[in-house]
């Protein structure tokens, strides 16, 4: 039969994969990852509602995370276009290209989904051996290919992949060159926000084939690679085009291919004739569901039957000769292999699961059965393989075993994976001698939404409460639906009650901020408890009930609130809140924090060269609060941002007071915090605030330690520079104390360096002596041209032992404590 002639149940993709309209996108993006699918069917009531495939991908936002939780039926592409199994091969081709679609439904008689079939699986039927064999690769390359740098964001990317019609692109990274497919963005849907750089994505190595090489080659290396593009290479050894599947069976030439189909159908025919013999044999392997495969002694495929072809997508002709490996997976390693065939030689036969791979690239999993087909001596003269495509079987039981441990309302774990996790949790907190927490969540009046309300507005509440708590928590923590309106949150690797508490705070926020569902408006509050382990109990049973109380009692004491399950933690959480309260009042006052100066001395002529502004607190019930107290509750509860602010205008108040007197300040040094630092706005902030206070910006200095830019190096830099613009001076505090890196101290826009205390404290320390380190941050800080403060100098011997080596600056209690503004202003009047 002309390979043409054949109907489509011939050449379709079995096992289809589906899912229902409400399923979220980024689910689906990931059962195409494992199944490697370049599309999923979106079935509802066994009837095809839509198509998503990997060319859709390319229109997602990827900056917005929610899209991808937004349901397939949202995305996907409809009407499905179909074709009934009988319809011959040429005959879609010819639908395909009118319709300018990629993918064509193959439905049975009573029009219900049996397969699927793409362009490539039409086109890799069409017999092109022969004619690929005499052309050459740069007579199909697409010679103006896409290249990008590796800088740009993932979003950016997909966007000019769709812009420019590219199905994909080559990237240019510091590594060398990767490549992007529009099949990868069907894994970046599932893993990746829109803010990843694509040079971290690309696949490498770029493979690559040589512009005179011809097409039978490039195919090879795409099918043996099992990879979508080549990169060409001129003579130079320079990128000047791709080459896929696509272009490669766009070449063909029509009148050619006339021609060799009908040398096809002569060998057809001659073969027919020459298998008489074994009709009756044929008609029973071809009428047969699984698919057969028979080699010689040396695994060479000799035969293979209509099943195999349907459901591996390779026809007799394109395997004949090779191995059975051409349908290798990877997935089973070497050592697998030869477990097999040593049992196939012990016992002449094998059964087992194996991980396939279809021509079209798609996994499957298989049943096979081996055996060993010998001659009257015993001499194995033939291999006969029967396997059976288990993938959807496979998946039907992965669901059962994931309806098993996850809640089927709002997918989170149930009360039985979370009790896993936490038995294995609570090993790693006892072998690591390191807290864990439960958090025990019941949401206040919930069955009054759902009594008046409705039962569907109530399950979209719990939906919507869950993706809220989700959001406040870290990757490795676990948030699970016990049932009803109780939720559990298991927090692993606390440092202390602390760390639960502040997520049970941002959970009340995010719970009792209003909801609109299905033209309702209301709102709804939670009680949460807390135990910890081990106090609290050492078995998952002893810590949930200890939570569960500890609830109870948060609902009995004023609900929309949480308790700890131990009183005196209670109480010192209660303090923590209640300071938090205080310091959050005090902001909102604008009252309460002031600035205490300490001078920093000119080492050579004793005057104040500047001086480091200090924050102190008082409040009228906690009277005065350590910085080492509020600074750190400052950062935990997010008030950190409103403190550096409320800092910033008190430094620059108290200057413009001293200003008003008529006594010119010095330069005067604010701490930042990294939260400020990193602040999309703090350069326009900063420029505002001193224009506004009419303050030289030379009389402002920034501290802040090296280990802030550790991780954003270049990010960093670009924000000191900009600060260095606006005119303010720079300081590194704390040096020699994090990641010092001479790469890059010589490019950063610093004006000082703070040698750390504890360097200072350690000059006369025979046991630790630091003179050396402080000898060699001094002197390198010369070369650079940076004046060196040390800081924490308390006594007059670190004074006198600090002459030895060019400091500019002394800093600390033996030449003065920090002082309030006025008793500053009389410092520095005189």
């Amino acid at each position: 039969m002309n390979v043409h002639d054949l109907p489509l149940s011939h050449v379709m993709q079995t096992g289809l994969l589906h899912c229902a309209p409400a399923t979220p996108l980024r689910e689906a993006a990931q059962r195409m990852t494992e199944r490697q699918c370049s599309c999923i069917l979106v079935i509802e009531n066994q009837q095809a509602l839509g198509i998503w495939t990997e060319h859709d991908a390319l229109g997602i936002d990827f900056f917005n995370q929610q899209t991808r939780q937004e349901p397939i039926e949202r995305h996907m592409s409809s009407p499905v276009a179909t074709a009934p199994m009988h319809m011959r091969v040429d005959e879609a081709a010819r639908l395909l290209s009118s319709r300018g679609h990629r993918h064509l439904l193959v439905t049975d008689a009573d029009d219900l989904p049996v397969g699927i079939v793409s362009q490539t699986d039409i086109a890799l039927h069409q017999g092109l051996e022969p004619y690929l064999r005499l052309r050459e690769v740069h007579t199909a390359m697409q010679s103006h290919p896409l290249v990008l740098d590796g800088e740009l964001l993932l979003n950016d990317v997909s966007e000019k992949m769709r812009l420019n019609q590219h199905d994909a692109a080559i990237v240019n990274t510091s590594d060398g060159l990767g490549i992007v497919t529009e099949r990868d963005f069907i894994g970046f849907v599932a893993l990746h926000p829109g803010t990843t750089s694509i040079g971290q994505l690309a696949s490498r190595p770029l493979h690559t084939i040589a512009e005179n090489a011809p097409l039978i080659q490039a195919r090879e290396l795409l099918i043996h690679h099992g990879i979508r593009h080549l990169a060409v290479l001129d003579g130079r050894h320079q990128v000047s085009g791709l080459i896929g599947f696509r272009d490669i069976l766009m070449t063909a030439d029509h009148h050619y291919l006339d021609e060799l189909r009908d040398a096809l159908e002569q060998r057809d025919s001659a073969l027919a004739k020459s298998r008489q013999n074994l009709e009756l044999a044929e008609r029973v392997i071809e009428s047969s569901l699984e698919g057969i495969i028979i080699t010689d002694a040396q695994t060479r495929i000799e035969f293979v039957n209509p099943a195999f072809t349907h459901m591996t997508g390779y026809t007799l002709e394109e395997v004949t000769g090779k191995t059975p490996s051409v349908l290798a997976s990877g997935r089973q390693d070497e050592r697998f292999y030869q477990q097999m065939w040593a049992c196939l030689q012990e016992n002449g036969y094998w059964r087992g699961e194996v991980w396939n791979r279809r021509k079209s690239g798609e996994l499957y999993l298989e049943l096979l059965t081996i055996t060993a087909i010998t001659d009257q001596d015993g001499i194995t003269q033939h291999y006969a393989g029967l396997f059976t495509d288990i993938t959807h079987m496979r998946e039907n039981e992965e669901q059962i075993r994931h309806l098993a441990y996850y809640d089927p309302l709002t997918r989170l774990p149930n009360r039985r994976l979370l009790e896993d996790r936490l038995k294995l949790a609570m090993h790693h907190a006892h072998r690591a001698h390191e807290p864990l927490a439960l958090i025990f969540i019941d949401l206040d009046h919930f069955k009054q939404v759902n009594d008046t309300l409705g039962h569907a507005v109530g399950d979209e509440l719990l939906m919507h409460a869950a993706d809220r708590m989700r959001g406040q928590l870290r990757e490795d923590d676990t948030l699970a639906r016990l049932g009803g309106d109780e939720f559990i949150i298991l927090l692993s690797s606390i440092r202390d009650f602390g760390d639960a508490t502040g997520v049970a705070q941002r959970i009340i926020s995010t719970i009792s901020a209003p909801y609109a569902i299905d033209g309702h408006e209301f709102r709804v509050g939670c009680s949460l408890g807390i135990s910890v382990y081990p106090d609290d109990g050492e078995t998952p049973t002893a810590l949930m009930h200890s939570a569960d109380a500890a609830m109870y009692r948060a609902k009995q004491e004023g609900r929309n609130t949480y308790r700890l399950y131990r009183a005196e933690m209670d109480r010192q959480a209660q303090q923590h809140l209640s300071l938090e309260t205080a310091l959050r009042n005090t902001l909102e006052g604008h009252n309460g924090i002031e600035m205490h100066y300490q001078p920093i001395y000119n080492r050579n002529t004793g005057a104040i060269a500047s001086a480091e502004s200090l924050a102190r607190w008082y409040h009228p019930d906690h009277g005065w609060v350590s910085p080492g107290t509020f600074i750190p509750l400052a950062e935990r509860s997010g008030l950190i941002l409103p403190l550096g602010e409320h800092i910033i205008d008190r430094v620059l108040s108290d200057i413009n007071h001293w200003r008003k007197a008529g006594i010119t300040p010095p330069p005067i040094a604010i701490n930042l915090s990294a939260a400020q630092f990193w602040q999309a706005d703090f350069i326009a902030k900063v420029e505002k605030k001193l224009k506004d206070a009419n303050i030289d910006p030379t009389l402002i200095t920034f501290e802040l330690t090296e280990s802030m830019l550790f991780e954003r190096r270049e990010q960093g830099m670009d924000v000191l520079s900009q600060l260095s613009a606006l005119g303010c001076r720079i300081a590194l505090d704390d040096f020699g104390t994090g990641y010092s890196s001479l790469s890059y101290l010589h490019k950063m826009a610093a004006n000082s360096l703070k040698i750390d205390q504890s360097f200072i404290a350690a000059l006369d320390d025979k046991t630790h002596d630091s003179r050396p380190i402080v000898a060699a941050i001094s002197s390198l800080a010369e070369q650079l041209g940076l004046s060196v403060v040390a800081e924490g100098v308390e006594t007059e011997q670190q004074l006198a032992l600090l002459s030895q080596y060019p400091i500019d600056a002394i800093q600390g209690f033996y030449l003065s404590r920090p002082l309030t503004p006025a008793d500053f202003q009389a410092l520095i009047a005189t």
